[in-house]
């Protein structure tokens, strides 16, 4: 028997073996976003991961440098799709900055809410993704049934479920609609509900356990060093979250707990944005709680379209539409950079204005652009099904880090 073992091993060791290159998307069910995964095997071992971003083409930052500041509104909707009023209010919050402009509290407030709404609808996408594409699929269409009561809400206030053109620089397109409140706390516990589910199916599931524990895992200076934020540098320990570190909106006037993990690894990243949907319902009682009522946009004629009524009536009116519509807001020449907690982490916008209704020059700070970065470190050295789950919790989304 010893005999045949070292033969067997003789002949293992005379065999002429050579890593296999195999691509990974973008084909999207393998890829989200259209990502490409260019990996070297040794059997189901990776070796080596080339990440390729480059599949999407839209030219956001050099669309914007066409349209007036109101008009690149819509683009910044299709920067995360999945949480579109963030990247709205980010974007008018920084050209507010830029103006010297100052919002009324009720418009910080409702700015919290939906952002938090669209917080809670972006972690459910992910983890319902994640979950699928582990074989939970109960998992995925409670996650998924949260999302879209999320949604029906969002529909109401802003006329769309996404791509919502919601925001606006020194306010908002609507006002809250009556009953919002009543709606939401009628929702909350069914989702809060949906969310426990989850929890039962997955978060002591052997087998998502095996899948998630352990792999897709970063140190702490690792991803600092490659410049992850949200929830993917919070699962490694690290307590930094816009809304805490530089608070912005309504965020110092609401009391929510800041969420970290210690292992910064997949299923680390699963509990934290797990835990983060509940601050959020948290966040969204309070400042509903706090909210009077009140002005949602500000009362500077340089930025604010006058009412209809001045405009059939008065030929300054008139005047003051028409040089707002087609000229845009005249922003004063400088640059600045805004920045606030997106879905994914700190999505910041740079900004640069030559004092005319059209930006100079835009350009975002994506988060999942800096997560993709370090997409090769968390999973060489580990098996080729690795990559779904690692994937999945740093939540790729294609428009964000389209260059």
């Amino acid at each position: 028997m010893a005999a045949d073992v070292a033969g067997i091993l003789e002949i293992d060791q005379d065999l002429h073996t050579e890593a296999m290159l195999l691509n990974m998307g973008p084909s999207h069910p393998a890829t989200h976003g259209t990502v490409r995964f260019v990996l070297t095997l040794d059997g189901e071992s990776i070796l080596k991961c080339d990440t390729e971003i480059g599949y999407l083409h839209r030219g956001f930052e050099k669309m914007c440098e066409s349209s007036t500041w109101t008009q690149v509104f819509p683009f910044t909707d299709r920067l995360n799709y999945v949480s579109p009023l963030i990247n709205n209010f980010g974007y008018a919050m920084t050209v507010e900055k830029l103006l010297g402009l100052k919002v009324p509290i009720r418009t910080e407030y409702i700015r919290t809410i939906l952002s938090e709404m669209s917080r809670m609808s972006d972690y459910l996408t992910c983890l319902a993704a994640g979950a699928l594409e582990l074989g939970g699929f109960t998992a995925f269409l409670y996650a998924v049934e949260g999302r879209e009561f999320l949604w029906d809400l969002i529909e109401e206030v802003t006329g769309q479920r996404m791509m919502t053109n919601y925001g606006r620089i020194g306010g908002l397109k609507d006002d809250l609609t009556d009953g919002f409140a009543e709606k939401w706390k009628a929702l909350a516990p069914h989702l809060r509900y949906l969310v426990d589910a989850v929890h039962k199916l997955l978060t002591r599931n052997r087998i998502f356990i095996d899948r998630m524990e352990g792999t897709g895992i970063i140190s702490q200076a690792e991803a600092i060093s490659y410049g992850f934020t949200g929830p993917c540098l919070r699962s490694t320990g690290v307590e930094y979250d816009v809304r805490k570190a530089f608070p912005y909106h309504a965020y110092d006037k609401v009391d929510f707990d800041l969420v970290v993990g210690s292992a910064g690894d997949n299923y680390d990243r699963y509990l934290v944005r797990m835990e983060e949907i509940i601050q959020s319902m948290r966040i969204i009682d309070q400042c509903l709680d706090q909210m009077e009522p009140g002005p949602i946009n500000c009362d500077d004629p340089r930025v604010l379209l006058p009412p209809k009524s001045s405009v059939y009536n008065s030929i300054e009116g008139m005047i003051n539409h028409f040089k707002l519509i087609f000229e845009g807001i005249q922003v004063p020449a400088g640059e600045v950079y805004g920045y606030v907690e997106g879905g994914n982490g700190e999505l910041g916008y740079y900004i640069v204005s030559n004092g005319s209704g059209r930006p100079w020059k835009i350009k975002v700070r994506p988060p999942c652009f800096y997560l993709m970065g370090g997409m090769a470190k968390m999973v060489e050295g580990a098996m080729l099904a690795d990559i779904i789950p690692t994937f999945d919790t740093i939540n790729l989304i294609g428009g964000e880090i389209d260059r």
